[in-house]
């Protein structure tokens, strides 16, 4: 305690006979801190017999202010505050387990790690208010928590699993999929999706008219015809000119409430359908729902990353056995590219017939 004092009253007369000196340069030499401990010892160690009075400590201080600065080097002031960031970098503990938000796009969950602790962590059983719930989702809703409904975790477990085998299967038969998110928050994990897919994506909004009236809106998109190992043919451009516009075989929309004009679409012309179904949306405009929650943005990264996953393991499914000369698909002929796509004929097959 008395040691404890002397520090404190030395502290404030050093800082007042110091202040001529540059801020960075204070307490950096060792003479400061030879006073205290020289008193700590004396204090505590030596016998009454062989106690020597010794000098002012405040006259020591006052003789080490006053040598001149130019004795400490750059190079001394420098270690030694490394030496002290080392030693103080010491404590503390150490984190290892974080949670990275950025991992879910970069590296994306399988089918097979869906887990409940992961979608609880997702914040994927988290659905609206009773007030605005749709009587149509009450099969998947597991129970009330201070006016909010909470969605069974094993029922999206059971129904995310049946979209990626899904998607898996459309994959692997050289299907074409299509990823849709038009919020402003889910663009990254649809693009990320399409490119592990192999697949196209939508991000900023659905062009209404794109499939039932696809000659005029994407008329002018480019087709290329590619082989089973998706290699392409330019030799078979040509017979594309009159070729009806290609239309996705499957769809997998992460905000189904603001695409409902594409899900009205993709239903009128038989295209299967997968979607987020929260407990404010028809689960009835989708072919294979998901019941979970369509807000966090941490929810639809971890869908639609499980959904690229599962279209990355078809594609690879595919690939390999292109390799070993076998399709999962009946490839299409020469022949059957120049059928007209509304008579099946050739062209000119039907004069014939009627001459």
């Amino acid at each position: 305690m008395i040691v404890r004092k002397f520090g404190l009253r030395q502290s404030r007369q050093l800082l007042a006979l110091s202040r001529q000196t540059p801020i960075s340069r204070r307490f950096l030499s060792t003479e400061f801190e030879t006073p205290v401990a020289a008193a700590a010892t004396e204090v505590q160690t030596p016998p009454k017999e062989t106690i020597v009075p010794s000098e002012n400590p405040l006259n020591e201080v006052m003789r080490a202010s006053s040598q001149p600065q130019e004795q400490w080097s750059e190079g001394r002031i420098w270690g030694m505050s490394e030496s002290r960031r080392r030693k103080f970098n010491r404590t503390g503990s150490v984190v290892e387990e974080i949670y990275n938000p950025e991992t879910v796009l970069d590296n994306p969950p399988r089918p097979s790690d869906i887990t409940l602790e992961l979608l609880l962590a997702s914040g994927t059983h988290l659905g609206h208010s009773t007030s605005r719930w749709n009587p149509q989702n009450s099969r998947y809703i597991f129970g009330i928590r201070e006016g909010v409904h909470i969605i069974s975790l094993d029922v999206t477990a059971a129904y995310l699993r049946r979209a990626a085998k899904v998607v898996e299967e459309v994959a692997a038969r050289g299907g074409i999929i299509l990823f849709a998110g038009t919020r402003k928050d889910q663009k990254r994990s649809v693009v990320r999706a399409a490119q592990l897919a192999r697949g196209y994506h939508i991000f900023e909004r659905w062009i209404p008219g794109a499939l039932t009236n696809g000659e005029q809106i994407l008329g002018h998109c480019e087709t290329m015809v590619v082989n089973a190992q998706d290699q392409p043919l330019p030799e078979f451009k040509r017979d594309l000119a009159d070729r009806p516009s290609v239309k996705p075989d499957l769809v997998v929309c992460l905000n189904p409430l603001e695409n409902v004009v594409m899900l009205h679409e993709c239903g009128l012309n038989n295209v299967p359908t997968i979607g987020i179904i929260d407990t404010d949306a028809d689960p009835t405009r989708v072919t294979y729902p998901i019941p979970a929650n369509d807000d966090s943005i941490r929810a639809t990264n971890l869908i639609a990353g499980i959904l690229g996953r599962a279209g990355e393991a078809g594609q690879v499914r595919r690939l390999k056995a292109a390799q070993q000369g076998k399709t999962t698909y009946k490839p299409i002929t020469a022949e059957q590219l120049r059928l007209d796509p509304f008579t099946g004929m050739l062209p000119g097959a039907e004069e014939k017939k009627r001459v």
